[in-house]
């Protein structure tokens, strides 16, 4: 559950009472760790965090936190460690051991499957339903998951190893891992691993089956592929004695030569490939020459982004031309598909298009583009990174308008962009022959009209209106709303006017200044981010602060008066535009105290 970033609500310190019920719901849950382990889990004096947060699924979750890392989640009222809990007690809870590849499937949100468990001579590990588990890797007794059993051991053991055997919901490499030090498992040798194969096959690793590998080679081909499996397996036993940084560089190696075995290119030219798949891609479909002048951030960051396809990673500085603006320079003087101009100093912009240039005419766009699931690119600040949504004014159809619209069936409620709403005024006033015949630039006020967009003293006395006048009125008789849309994801619409992120300065103390930020969450920015961001820019402390009154709202707060570069960090890191950011006024005036 952890796969994808979660969104912190809150970040508060423990109170002496609340710590006094964790250490008590830690002892009922795992009644195996003694008095000293949770005097050293929970201990008295140093910093305890409570963090809450929500999964990108929206479930409402809480962490532990110790000396920054997590080390218990609470969910649905039960008490999970992670897995950095475990590295310390490896045995807490039951395990379940398999082979290396398979944590990369973990990673990424799999449950572990029954025919990828290594069975010990033991046997299973004694689990009932629902109950705590981990999964180890073979080789190391440290556990990589921490999940529930879907079924009890006995269960598992009927079905013939077939089917889900553990819901896994936080791995090793996962975003709950990434919010702690990031620090590795410990080696830990397990001996059982040892002469096990795939649910519980033993075999050997003879230096005769080496010789005779040439032999058999051929009656490989006639194996089946369970057989195959086994066998390989076995063969790599010898393999997982590799160090930790050995063992992740082989697998990663074993990854790409099977991804990329029948394309013998260097990396280089594969990220050069996808570079122009996006780029040509980007103009085909998303770009349209109303946007021109567009600039080349925003081009990169809301319309190339979006065309990566599922599975693949744009990233620039992997390919040959290392910066975006060498590579719009390289398709203006190669292909001559676009101009790019310095339109202000320093901002580049692309400012014609080529839509007839034979490249980009024949380039078909792919089938599926998963938009969602194109990697996030790199920030620059070291967070996860962020792409600014774009901002829309809508009008909602008002009571009172209501009649004026309904030839075009838009009811009350109904909501409109403003050229949706010139569109049918315009209509209305054609349909029924409103335009003055004398001058065409008024029109003429008819019932309905009058009804809708005048006020009761202008009744006997306006008899006609200017089309600019009549728009305005318009628009200023129906509800505003506002529309977000963030790239690969759904619009979120709402009534009334956008929230600005709010920057004000505010004394604490002995006229010690802090600055304070909020509205964050309206622009899909994360203030936990935010606040490291600045924390590492301004070298001074931040405190995250529940807004009263507000329930998915947090304050940020930073010590002095950092509004410069706070202001920075939004507008040129962030590329939030400056008209949504409110208090840049109250910043410091720069020159000498006289």
């Amino acid at each position: 559950m952890f796969a994808r970033p979660f969104r912190v609500k809150s970040n508060t310190a423990i109170k002496g009472s609340d710590r006094r019920k964790l250490k008590a719901d830690i002892s009922a849950a795992f009644p195996s760790l003694s008095a000293d382990d949770l005097s050293e889990l929970v201990p008295n004096k140093e910093e305890l965090n409570v963090v809450k947060i929500y999964a990108h699924k929206g479930e409402a979750v809480t962490l532990y936190v110790l000396h920054k890392n997590p080390l218990f989640f609470e969910l649905e009222k039960r008490l999970y460690p992670t897995v950095y809990v475990l590295w310390r007690y490896p045995a807490l809870l039951p395990t379940f051991k398999t082979w290396p590849p398979v944590l990369q499937k973990l990673i990424g949100g799999a449950d572990l499957m029954l025919p990828g468990v290594v069975v010990p001579l033991g046997g299973l590990p004694d689990v009932k339903q629902g109950d705590f588990c981990a999964v180890t890797i073979v080789n190391n007794r440290a556990p990589v998951a921490v999940g529930t059993a879907v079924l009890s051991s006995a269960e598992m053991q009927s079905a013939d190893m077939k089917g889900r055997g553990v819901c896994v919901l936080h791995t090793y490499m996962d975003n709950l891992w990434a919010f702690g030090d990031k620090s590795g498992p410990p080696s830990l040798p397990d001996t059982e691993s040892e002469g096990q194969g795939l649910n519980g096959e033993e075999c050997e690793v003879d230096k005769e089956e080496e010789e005779e590998e040439g032999e058999r080679s051929a009656e490989e081909e006639q194996q089946s592929p369970g057989e195959m499996v086994t066998d390989q397996a076995c063969s790599a036993i010898e393999e997982l004695s590799l160090t930790k940084e050995e063992e992740e560089k082989g697998e990663k190696d074993n990854e790409e030569a099977e991804e990329n075995k029948d394309d013998q290119k260097m990396p280089q030219e594969i990220m050069d490939a996808l570079l122009l798949q996006c780029f040509l891609h980007a103009l085909k479909s998303r770009v349209k020459k109303s946007e021109l002048p567009l600039l080349t951030s925003t081009f990169l960051r809301n319309h190339m982004f979006s065309c990566c396809p599922s599975g693949k990673q744009l990233d620039i500085k992997k390919s040959s031309y290392k910066k975006l603006s060498k590579f719009l320079q390289a398709m203006q003087q190669k292909h001559n598909l676009v101009q790019v101009k310095e339109l202000t100093k320093g901002v580049e912009s692309i400012v014609e298009v080529d839509w007839k240039n034979p490249e980009l005419r024949s380039f078909n766009i792919p089938e599926e583009t998963d938009v969602e699931a194109a990697p996030a690119q790199d920030g620059g600040e070291g967070e996860t990174p962020y792409h600014p949504p774009e901002i829309r004014t809508l009008y909602s159809v008002s009571a009172r308008l209501e009649p004026l619209f309904l030839d075009a069936n838009k009811r009350k409620g109904t909501i409109l962009q403003p050229a949706e709403v010139r569109n049918i005024v315009t209509e209305y006033v054609k349909k029924n022959e409103l335009v003055d015949e004398n001058n065409k630039n008024y029109v003429t006020i008819n019932p309905t009209l009058c009804d809708c967009l005048l006020e009761k003293s202008e009744y006997q006395e306006v008899e006609l209106l200017k089309w600019d006048d009549l728009f305005s009125r318009t628009l200023g008789k129906m509800q505003e709303c506002y529309e977000v849309v963030f790239p690969g994801q759904a619009p979120i619409r709402k009534k009334g006017h956008i929230e600005p992120i709010d920057i004000s300065v505010a004394s604490r103390g002995s006229n010690k200044k802090v600055t304070l930020i909020k509205n964050l969450e309206v622009y899909g920015l994360d203030p936990a981010v935010v606040a490291t961001a600045l924390q590492h820019r301004v070298q001074a402390s931040s405190v995250l602060q529940p807004i009263p009154g507000s329930k998915d709202k947090v304050l940020v707060q930073i010590q002095g008066n950092q509004i410069h570069q706070v202001g920075n960090l939004l507008l040129e890191h962030y590329q939030i535009p400056r008209k949504y950011i409110q208090g840049l006024d109250k910043a410091p005036k720069g020159g000498k105290k006289k």
